[in-house]
C-alpha cells in the first residue's frame, strides 16, 4: 500500500463503489469493538437515503471489500448508514442538503451566526437571520451544524390549528 493510510486506501476503494450506487461517500471509520473491528461507511445524497439504498450499497461495499481483502483476515462488522443530524456542515453539498433547516454557522473570524438556510450554491449559503437575509461565502465559513428542532418550519407550514 505504500505510504497511504488504511483509511485512505478504503476511501479510494469504496468511493467508486458507492458512487456507482448514486450516493456520495461521506466518511469511513474503523474502530475496535472487543475482538472485532467495526467498519462504518457513511453515505448520503440529495433527497436523503432510503433503507433500500443502504441495503444495496451495503451489498456492493461488502463485495468490493471481499475482492480487495482490504480489511484483512480478522473478523469485522460492516455498518452502512446515512450521516446523523450532528454531522458538521463542511462541504457545499452538506449546506445544500440542509436547506430550510435551522443552522449555527461558525465563521473563520470567530463569530457565530444562527439562521435558517434559504438557499445554497457552489459559492456560499443564504440564511434568514431573524427575518433578515444574510449571504455567507464558504471561504468565510469554518463549519456549521444543523440545530435540532422539535417543531420544524415544515411542520408549521401545513398546520392550521
Amino acid at each position: 500500500m505504500g505510504s497511504a493510510s488504511p483509511r485512505d486506501h478504503l476511501m479510494k476503494l469504496l468511493e467508486p463503489v458507492v458512487s456507482a450506487e448514486g450516493l456520495d461517500l461521506e466518511d469511513i471509520t474503523v474502530t475496535q469493538a472487543g475482538r472485532r473491528r467495526v467498519l462504518r461507511v457513511i453515505v448520503d445524497r440529495d433527497g436523503g437515503v432510503s433503507l433500500d439504498d443502504i441495503a444495496d450499497v451495503s451489498q456492493a461495499v461488502s463485495e468490493a471489500l471481499d475482492d480487495d481483502d482490504a480489511m484483512g483476515q480478522a473478523a469485522y462488522t460492516l455498518e452502512v448508514s446515512s450521516p446523523g443530524v450532528d454531522r458538521p456542515l463542511t462541504e457545499p453539498r452538506h449546506w445544500r442538503r440542509a436547506t430550510r433547516r435551522l443552522v449555527k454557522a461558525e465563521l473563520r473570524d470567530g463569530s457565530v451566526v444562527e439562521g435558517r438556510i434559504t438557499a445554497a450554491d457552489d459559492a456560499g449559503v443564504d440564511l434568514d437571520v431573524e427575518g433578515a437575509p444574510r449571504r455567507l461565502e464558504y471561504e468565510d465559513l469554518a463549519r456549521g451544524r444543523v440545530q435540532v428542532e422539535f417543531r420544524r418550519i415544515d411542520d408549521v407550514d401545513g398546520d392550521e390549528g
